[in-house]
């Protein structure tokens, strides 16, 4: 841990008043788990600006729908209520119940649904600045030409919207947990203004460590079926915003300094997805 990060959260653990019980460090964050004011809490200090340095604001406007509470919160800190027993439901699809996941997924993004957008949340429209980049760039890990169609529906659909809402924004299986009082709940929003649609395709390119699961036709038919049924959303939209973000996550992978390969997961996704297109 860096002395300016662990100086902000010991700064924070003080004025906020958590008792600590334990700690965990990843790659873009640092995780403080204990109690407030006899509450269970996990305070995340963000290490640096980026997609979720305004999280905290991001929970707040969702005020517990569908996600967990915020008892505090600055720019790149936010302390929240802790889900116990905290289970994702990543261990539910890998044990062959994707059907039940899918549901759960659904009733989160219900849940979610209708909060008012804050002012300093991207859209979708901006979001699409990852393809004018690589496009500009001599990046040719992705093939260009899917790099291509994915930019020129993406644009599409960014501009054939009807409805916006505030949207999670990266909800998928690890960023649903399990509380005992309160069901599934999100956690870790990025925050993005789009159309519901938009939401579901971080579902369909995850659990990220079951490519030959997410990839499968059959997969992604049963998963459109169910959410589209629940949510009450156009299926083939869904799957347009689905290709198109399976593009640009691989964007992001190549900018964040990540090896994409061939047979890189995501890809090979947006390849599954651009065949499904009708």
């Amino acid at each position: 841990m860096s002395e300016d990060l662990r100086q902000r959260v010991e700064a924070l653990v003080g004025e906020w008043n958590v008792t600590v019980q334990d700690t965990a460090e990843t790659e873009s964050s640092f995780l403080v788990f204990g109690t407030c004011r006899d509450q269970p809490v996990v305070l995340k200090v963000v290490k640096r600006p980026g997609d979720e340095w305004h999280s905290g604001e991001v929970l707040q406007a969702f005020g517990g729908n569908g996600v967990v509470r915020v008892y505090e919160y600055v720019e790149g800190a936010v302390l929240v209520e802790r889900a116990i027993p905290g289970e994702s439901i990543v261990s539910m699809t890998i044990d062959g119940r994707d059907g039940e996941a899918t549901t759960i997924l659904a009733d989160v993004i219900q849940r979610m649904s209708g909060c008012t957008p804050q002012r300093r949340c991207p859209t979708v429209h901006d979001w699409a600045k990852g393809f004018d980049r690589y496009l500009a760039s001599d990046g040719d890990q992705i093939p260009r030409e899917l790099v291509v169609h994915g930019h020129e529906l993406y644009v599409q659909l960014a501009a054939s919207q009807g409805q916006t809402t505030l949207l999670h924004g990266d909800l998928h299986h690890y960023n649903v947990l399990n509380d005992a009082r309160r069901g599934w709940l999100a956690i870790d929003p990025k925050g993005v203004i789009g159309d519901v649609e938009y939401e579901i395709g971080a579902i369909l390119r995850n659990p990220i460590e079951r490519p030959d699961l997410f990839a499968s036709p059959d997969t992604i038919d049963g998963r459109l079926q169910r959410l589209a049924g629940a949510l009450r959303v156009d299926g083939e939209r869904v799957l347009q915003w689905a290709f198109a973000q399976a593009v640009l996550s691989a964007i992001w992978a190549v900018e964040d300094g990540f090896a994409v390969q061939p047979d890189n997961p995501t890809v090979a996704l947006a390849h599954t997805l651009r065949a499904m297109l009708t």
